[in-house]
């Protein structure tokens, strides 16, 4: 991991970690070889064919330079590579055919090594992190316009209908937590809900996942329930939320019953739950339901939220209602990547489907090391990693080596990191 600048006398950054240096730092080499060996990726430089490492971090850097052309990058970042001990000096970089092939031979699945890699950023002392014992989590999804190749078009399909479909195939991303932790990449036409399961598997019983209301189900509620974690998700609107018992802060208790269950069936878990008994778990759980209001363009929205804290004392309707409202930072996170990292109505590079998997995951693993170096940075200063900019953070990282700035993060926090929000 890389270490945060924190100011004069604390944990030094290193001139390494900036550049293609937070991605070696973040994403290291021991990890892509034993991804690429699961994969049965073969370790080669015979006939100028790039090994599977360089070709992963010369993927990542092709989305860290999102502007530049494939040698162009090339030509940037070999010479890194090379102090990292990833590159022979030797070696001529390679030229952009050169490039796609060693892609193609790369594969999708070695970088999905994201998941190998990604791992909450937070410390107990990081603001804004945590609610009491809980990390705060987040799931969300967003899309990626891809080059309008009938491969691509076959494996990932258009937004719309065929009068209004939109311009490029469309990849969908489902992510968990701010600093993404781990990812489903899946076409167009695959829901939030289903593509979301797969990554229940993913919580840890110390997180406090927060969702939106798109992303209720009773299946996958209970199978969030069953990792042991705290769930903090807005009810969706057609909800039937039975009040079970009101508690002393105003919340009340509900059950939250399988839809398969109806009729007297379902009343006599109701009344089950309402007196105190456990029900099974297949069939229904008791949550806690905080009800509050806030100002949108009608005038008042009601927001309803259920939780599997059903004690006041744990957390209070106030701490859980800030809580949620944290997950807009998900959203922030969309954004940095969509449009600070990639740029704004960017088309990702890769005309293939194996490729576009490939340059997905690169992006995510890019997005991941710089809010690492965020992160840490953050909170040996002790303040909020949402006070540092993220396209500033950016802007020094893309400076290579030897560059005037690139030294700024030696012995302090520069001032012009700072910035509101994620922009």
């Amino acid at each position: 991991m890389v270490q945060g600048a924190v100011g004069t006398g604390g944990p030094v950054a290193r001139p390494d970690q900036v550049s293609l240096g937070v991605l070696v730092a973040a994403v290291s080499r021991f990890k892509i070889d034993e991804a690429a060996a699961v994969c049965g990726v073969a370790e080669q430089r015979r006939g100028g064919k790039l090994p599977p490492h360089v070709t992963a971090y010369l993927t990542m850097a092709l989305c860290l330079f999102a502007d530049d052309g494939a040698e162009e990058v090339a030509q940037k970042v070999t010479g890194s590579l090379s102090e990292f001990g990833v590159w022979d000096a030797a070696w001529e970089p390679p030229t952009s055919s050169g490039i796609t092939q060693a892609r193609k031979r790369l594969g999708r699945d070695v970088l999905r090594t994201f998941y190998r890699v990604a791992e909450p950023l937070a410390t107990g002392e990081t603001r804004g992190a945590w609610l009491r014992q809980w990390r705060l989590t987040a799931i969300d999804g967003f899309d990626l316009d891809v080059p309008d190749t009938a491969e691509n078009a076959a494996e990932f399909g258009y937004a719309g209908n065929d009068q209004s479909r939109s311009a490029f195939p469309k990849a969908r991303v489902e992510c968990g937590s701010h600093a993404f932790m781990d990812a489903e990449v899946g076409p167009w036409n695959h829901g939030e809900k289903a593509m979301a399961a797969s990554l229940l598997t993913s919580i840890s019983s110390d997180w406090l996942l927060l969702a939106d209301r798109g992303f209720y189900s009773f299946a996958a509620f209970s199978a969030a329930t069953q990792t042991g974690a705290a769930l903090c998700w807005r009810a969706p609107t057609q909800l039937l939320l039975p009040v079970l018992k009101v508690l002393s802060d105003g919340t009340y208790l509900s059950a939250l019953v399988n839809p398969a269950i109806r009729g007297r069936q379902r009343e006599l878990l109701l009344e089950q739950a309402r007196s105190g008994t456990k029900p099974d778990p297949a069939a229904a759980h008791v949550v806690r339901v905080v009800e509050y209001d806030v100002p949108d363009r009608d005038g008042q929205e009601l927001v309803c939220l259920i939780t599997n804290i059903r004690d006041p004392d744990a957390a209070t309707a106030a701490e859980l209602a800030g809580a949620y409202h944290q997950r807009w930072e998900e959203e922030t996170a969309n954004g940095q990547l969509k449009s600070v990292l990639r740029g704004p109505g960017k088309v990702l590079r890769s005309k293939s489907p194996d490729l576009v998997h490939q340059e997905i995951w690169a992006y995510l693993l890019v997005h991941y090391a710089i809010n690492s170096l965020i992160g840490q940075a953050a909170t040996g200063a002790d303040i909020d990693p949402d006070r540092i900019s993220f396209l500033r953070t950016l802007n020094i990282v893309r400076r290579t080596p030897g560059e005037p700035g690139t030294s700024l993060l030696r012995s302090h926090i520069p001032p012009e990191l700072y910035g509101k929000g994620a922009h």
